[in-house]
């Protein structure tokens, strides 16, 4: 009987253990830059998360895009703009250290005291790290005739210099003329759901135009991902679809 309860007790144990066992983080891929390796991780929707030699930038971490309870803290967070599913300000508090740098919008930085404020535009440069704010507002797509559902300068997109590569987040963007006339974007990561964003026509002209070399889509919700595969497939782009709806 007790080598029974000994056994069952063991049995329990393990059960509770595996139940316990961290969580993995998100799905990641790396890319090689001449300050070390940029390890990007894809968090879900609109957030991301780029590690570099243990230095952790978050982007528009937002809790209901993924789980974040074992990711480490914020050395450098940047939200694009003010909207519920790119900000989350009780996430912020809890990925924030003492340390740690907020870069937004200026809508964005109304919800947040100790953000620091990055209109289109400006230049930052945080742990040699240059980061450039681009536009990012609608065109085409409006919630009512003359509103569009990002208006010019009220959102960012940004840039990132890391080494010998530029990385690209365009937050809520369309193929804006600014978008267009991006030079030597090594990884861009382009928003694709109407009615907020881009179609996959207007993300393949906007691709086209700047011609990054790896391009993901991001914030696609059920837009049909192949499209934009097959609309780039007569470029050197290389297309990488992760799990970013």
């Amino acid at each position: 009987m007790k080598e029974f309860i000994k056994t069952t007790l063991a049995l329990i144990f393990i059960t509770m253990s595996v139940n316990a066992s961290p969580q993995e983080k998100p799905a990641s891929d790396i890319v090689s830059t001449s300050a070390g390796d940029v390890e990007m991780h894809f968090i879900g929707h609109g957030s991301l998360m780029f590690s570099l030699n243990n230095y952790h930038i978050y982007i528009d971490p937002v809790r209901s895009s993924g789980n974040y309870d074992n990711l480490p803290k914020a050395d450098l967070i940047l939200v694009t703009h003010e909207h519920g599913d790119h900000l989350d300000t009780e996430l912020i508090n809890d990925l924030r250290k003492q340390e740690t740098i907020l870069l937004c919008s200026e809508r964005a930085a109304s919800k947040i005291q100790w953000a620091q404020i990055m209109k289109a535009g400006d230049t930052n440069v945080v742990n040699d790290i240059i980061i450039e704010a681009v536009p990012a507002y609608n065109i085409v797509n409006m919630r009512s005739p003359g509103q569009p559902f990002h208006p010019k300068g009220s959102g960012n997109g940004y840039i990132l210099s890391i080494g010998d590569k530029r990385f690209y987040v365009a937050g809520d963007s369309e193929n804006t003329p600014e978008m267009k006339n991006l030079k030597n974007i090594f990884v861009a990561f382009l928003p694709m759901n109407l009615p907020y964003t881009m179609t996959p026509a207007m993300v393949a002209d906007a691709a086209r135009a700047f011609k990054p070399a790896i391009l993901y889509p991001y914030h696609y919700g059920d837009t049909n991902t192949e499209e934009i595969i097959n609309l780039l497939k007569d470029t050197d782009i290389k297309v990488k679809i992760r799990n970013l709806r």
